[in-house]
């Protein structure tokens, strides 16, 4: 095996519930590594077993970074995870060990390991945007796209008014086409990409009993928590799955049975989107994760 400051980046990625944290520990034991957490929702102080944080003794004495680092009244910003989690890979391999990205949050991921440009924001041009696409509405606002960047245009659906808005104010901000900031398939520094996948029906069942302990292991009780620290308050985290869910149980919205329903159907269709997302990645290579991981398998694949 070569040593550990010679080899390239490692990222563990795939939809939620192939076991990417338990090979994200396997491969730091056995490289020298430590990891670096590419789940949004994990950023979150707090959000622990709706997120399926591993606890610190899970970690086996890794250090992970990028956990907890949020106040669940923050937002997330790709921006300033891209800044802190390079600035983790640096630090790491500073240390001679091994960088290990771990996680199913798409743009995160690639926001650490591509040439990736993110542009610049400012709340008084997106709540102008906003508040024309209520008077005008997305058919509309989506034709004004096509004129200002067609080829941005081409890669928003019509009826996605939060990427169009994004476009457009990405433009009056920069006098430049959005799509001159879209992501390019090209890493920043040496980087192997591991896939987890599995077979439809076993992530399916495996989503479903996921759900069931998070609801037995005292998610409702961590959201009554998290409510006393703001929870409403936080525009991402209060719409994270599951905990959406269990906030419409304390509101006499829901019933516990209807709201884990509720979370494994949405849960099932954000492992299709991550599917989706991974798959058109020709760079990913991709290990089946239906009955386990052999972790001597990943690492012939690292090199």
């Amino acid at each position: 095996m070569t040593a550990p400051a010679d080899l390239p980046i490692i990222a563990v990625v795939g939809p939620t519930a192939t076991g990417k944290s338990g090979l994200g520990l396997d491969l730091a034991a056995r490289l020298d590594g430590e990891i670096i957490n590419a789940d949004a929702m994990q950023l979150y102080r707090g959000m622990d077993i709706g997120t399926a944080k591993l606890t610190r003794e899970q970690r086996r004495g890794i250090p992970h970074h990028q956990l907890d680092v949020l106040e669940v009244t923050e937002e997330a910003s790709v921006a300033a995870y891209q800044e802190a989690a390079r600035a983790d890979i640096r630090a790491i391999r500073e240390r001679d060990r091994v960088p290990i990205l771990v996680g199913g949050s798409g743009l995160y991921v690639r926001a650490v390991l591509d040439r990736l440009e993110i542009p610049p924001t400012d709340p008084t041009v997106r709540a102008h945007l906003e508040a024309h696409a209520l008077e005008v509405g997305a058919d509309s606002m989506y034709r004004l796209l096509l004129q200002r960047d067609p080829a941005a245009a081409a890669r928003i659906q019509p009826g996605n008014i939060r990427r169009i808005v994004r476009a457009l104010e990405v433009i009056e901000l920069t006098g430049r086409p959005f799509s001159a900031s879209m992501p390019r398939r090209e890493f920043v520094t040496p980087t192997v990409i591991v896939g987890l996948s599995a077979d439809r029906s076993v992530l399916d069942e495996r989503t479903d009993a996921r759900v069931e302990q998070m609801w037995r292991a005292g998610l409702p009780q961590e959201v009554e928590g998290l409510l006393a620290d703001g929870l409403r308050d936080g525009f991402t985290a209060s719409r994270a799955i599951g905990y959406a869910q269990a906030i419409s149980v304390i509101d006499g919205q829901l019933t516990e049975p209807e709201a884990i329903a509720e979370t494994a159907q949405a849960t099932r269709r954000f492992v299709r989107r991550q599917e989706s997302w991974f798959r058109a990645d020709p760079r990913i290579r991709w290990v089946d994760a239906t009955r386990g991981v052999d972790v001597d398998e990943v690492l012939a694949l690292v090199g």
